[in-house]
């Protein structure tokens, strides 16, 4: 009896102590993700810069994700690739369109939402134009159970250096900008959605509920043997 009792109270014990672990590393989590909002908020706030050149390609990384960008030049025609997307629009794709800059490089700029009916007629103006946006690091692979297929053109993520590949743009910048301007007709941009889902608190409160209920459930049982 005394084995048993040992036994249980000792896995009661270590439910106990995982459950507690797990609602201490949501509060780590939660502490994580503030970070993350005011640090995107911080750079959201900030004027729009010229889009990073290829001198700094290497140093481009999370940190500069959503900052406001420029860049200067004209769209190249007839290379748009169309990436599924689901918006507040409703379903349809991203189009990802090449622009070569006025300092001699080129980056993917996703022009904007286009449901799949309205795809005709969206060509680009070939005019030297300025493009506002933010700019996003690419998204290799595809999307949630489905894989990029560029032999098909088909495309579930702005995944940067197989679009460019599948277009053959030659070397073009490791990230895309997403343009910000809004506009009324097809592509419509200014849709990006800035957005981080914080429920680790409850999460945390939670977990620490269940290991004062296991607890609890502990030492009714010690009472009872």
């Amino acid at each position: 009896m005394r084995t048993s009792r040992a036994i249980t109270t000792g896995l009661l014990l270590v439910v106990i102590a995982v459950l507690i672990g797990l609602g201490v590393w949501q509060l780590e989590r939660r502490t994580w993700k503030l970070a993350l909002i005011a640090h995107t908020d911080a750079v959201l706030a900030q004027p729009p810069v010229p889009a990073p050149g290829p001198d700094t390609w290497r140093t481009v990384g999370k940190d500069d994700v959503y900052r406001p960008v420029t860049i200067t030049g004209h769209y190249r025609s007839g290379a748009d690739a169309f990436v599924q997307a689901v918006t507040e629009l409703g379903g349809g794709s991203w189009v990802m369109t090449p622009f070569d800059t006025d300092r001699g490089f080129t980056v993917l700029v996703n022009r904007g939402f286009v449901p799949a009916d309205r795809r005709q007629g969206i060509t680009p103006s070939p005019d030297p134009q300025t493009v506002r946006g933010l700019l996003r690091l690419t998204e290799p692979g595809g999307g949630f159970l489905r894989h990029n297929d560029a032999a098909a053109d088909r495309w579930y993520s702005r995944d940067v250096a197989a679009i460019a590949a599948r277009q053959r743009m030659g070397a073009v910048a490791p990230y895309f900008i997403d343009a910000s301007d809004p506009k009324t007709g097809w592509p419509r941009g200014g849709l990006t959605v800035v957005r981080f889902r914080n429920s680790h608190l409850v999460y945390a409160l939670t977990w620490f509920g269940l290991a004062a209920l296991v607890a609890v459930m502990a030492w009714r049982v010690r009472r009872r043997v």
